[in-house]
């Protein structure tokens, strides 16, 4: 289907062809006429089929329907804006477009701006690591569009300063991703507040049941469109794997990265500290290389970004998933994930990020011991094998600078933020295997865990202790572990009172060696055992009067 055929307000197919679209790929043919009829859809197809189109145009076009014709219309333009248009839309309705992350945030809001050149249509990013400022200034005037990650969304409308009520669609761009993050009670959240009147589309490379049973939960029943229901990946990505030792997994980006010297390429890793340190490896070894992870400030990212979709020799970037949903950049023609993600949707996003726009790409997996889980996952996931490669030994570089890891300057502060406490919450979370702490990298040189060395405190060490600072502190409080074995449940018996008005003298050696100094107790050893005793003695004697009863 051409884009001519759908009979665009002039406007908006105006800045379609500036852009250069003339046919509709699969998800845009399929998704855009049940959304111009005001229809709930779920779209599923992969990363690069042009999404975002699917649900932009269409909205664009609804909006644009509603505004007042000018002039006589024909009767089949009357019966077109009776079809398509928003009813009763006013100045303060606008379009919510949620999506997990910054980067995509900045994606999608690109393309609002692209296709309403023409229209005159507004909208604004809105996510956080930013000042609130210029978004706050943004929503003082009326948008039609609002790009939004979910957490500066609900800050904002807590202030006040966005009327939820004034939405008349909202869309969940990469609805999976946002579930995987943690931000599932921020979309129930926003939809418990927006009206129920709503247009809802969800829009993804892959969709789970908990993103399915939230769209029903809240009174949806979209029409679900799958373009790829039995195959994972996009068809002009090819896919490889290489077996090797953790250790050879240096040798192997270098020499892969040689034999086919990218235009564009993106290498992936699990762990955010690991990636200053694999992109100052690459610098080290002669390959440009720029490093985008959670640790960077969003102008930084933002800067970071830019330079690399511009044309210049800094064209590789080394990335943890934060990238791997929010960049579209056609160039792109080689992937490597250095380690495989833990889950098999983020391996199919990962490699989406080549082979984008009808053009080819490739994608190719360091696969060590530790990875050897996540590929049996992923390969029943795909539900085939990924063909396995391999380097001859002549590809293989033998002399490179070692990938260091205990790197200087900038690169070891990154390290040190990454090992510090993280914090809860926060629209960036890199995933780690196991939930646990990640990575931590080898210890400094010097640096020694707490308590090392220091072996079990003996009593005499609390006692001398004590002594030198002055004698005993008076009574310790009943929680405390007692000096003659296991901690005593309740106040002491009247044979443990120190006596009042006298000072208790130093004692002269340990009474658990038997000796007895001033402050010996009457009953040495456990003080539980004393009372024991007594109660044994008198179940005796009462058992024996007993017997010689009834004898």
């Amino acid at each position: 289907m051409k884009f001519s055929e759908l009979n665009l307000e002039s406007s908006l197919y105006a800045a379609i062809q500036k852009l250069g679209y003339d046919d509709c790929t699969p998800i845009q043919e399929q998704a855009i006429p049940p959304v111009l009829d005001g229809k709930d859809v779920a779209g599923l197809a992969q990363t690069g089929t042009g999404k975002t189109a699917a649900f932009v145009i269409p909205v664009m076009e609804r909006i644009l329907r509603a505004r007042p014709a000018a002039g006589d219309i024909s009767e089949e333009q009357k019966a077109l804006i009776e079809k398509r248009a928003f009813k009763d839309w006013k100045p303060q309705n606008f379009i919510l477009i949620l999506v997990p992350t910054r980067e995509l945030a900045e994606q999608v809001w690109e393309n609002v701006q692209k296709l309403s050149t023409e229209s005159g249509l507004r909208g604004f990013a809105i996510y956080g690591g930013t000042g609130y400022d210029k978004q706050k200034e943004a929503l003082k005037n009326s948008v039609e569009f609002i790009v939004a990650t979910p957490g500066r969304l609900i800050d904002l409308y807590k202030e006040h300063l966005v009327d939820l009520k004034q939405v008349r669609a909202i869309v969940f761009d990469e609805a999976d991703r946002m579930f995987d993050m943690g931000f599932k009670d921020d979309m129930k959240f926003i939809l418990q507040r927006v009206p129920r009147e709503r247009q809802l589309l969800v829009f993804s490379a892959t969709l789970n049941f908990d993103v399915l049973n939230t769209i029903y939960q809240f009174g949806s029943e979209p029409i679900e469109i799958n373009i790829s229901r039995d195959q994972a990946k996009a068809e002009n990505v090819k896919d490889q794997i290489f077996h090797v030792g953790s250790d050879e997994k240096p040798q192997h980006l270098l020499s892969l990265l040689k034999v086919h010297n990218p235009k564009q390429a993106i290498i992936f890793t699990n762990f955010k500290m690991s990636v200053e340190r694999l992109a100052k490896f690459l610098v080290d070894n002669n390959i440009p290389a720029m490093a985008i992870s959670s640790l960077l400030t969003q102008a930084q990212r933002n800067r970071v970004i830019e330079q690399f979709k511009a044309e210049n020799n800094m064209n590789i970037l080394v990335a943890t998933d934060v990238a791997a949903r929010g960049l579209d950049i056609k160039g792109v023609d080689l992937v490597i994930n250095y380690e495989l993600p833990m889950d098999s949707e983020s391996y199919v996003h990962r490699i989406g990020r080549t082979g984008r726009a009808g053009t080819t790409g490739q994608a190719f997996s360091l696969v060590g011991d530790k990875d050897i889980e996540s590929l049996a996952r992923i390969e029943d996931y795909l539900k085939h094998k990924i063909e396995v490669g391999y380097l001859e030994n002549d590809q293989l570089i033998k002399e490179f600078k070692a990938l260091s890891y205990r790197d200087e300057g900038h690169y070891s502060k990154s390290l040190d933020r990454a090992r510090a406490p993280r914090e809860r919450g926060g629209g960036d979370r890199e995933r780690r295997p196991g939930g646990g702490g990640g990575d931590r990298g080898p210890r400094r040189d010097g640096e020694q865990r707490r308590n090392d060395n220091r072996g079990p405190r003996r009593d005499g060490d609390r006692d001398q202790q004590r002594s030198a600072q002055g004698g005993p502190r008076g009574p310790r409080p009943e929680h405390r572990r007692s000096e003659n074995g296991p901690s005593a449940s309740g106040p002491r018996r009247p044979d443990q009172r120190r006596h009042e008005g006298k000072r208790p003298e130093p004692r002269k050696h340990d009474n658990r060696t038997g000796g007895k100094g001033p402050q010996a107790p009457r009953h040495a050893g456990n003080k539980k055992h004393a009372p024991v005793m007594a109660s044994k003695s008198l179940g005796s004697k009462i058992t024996g009067f007993i017997k010689r009863l009834f004898s």
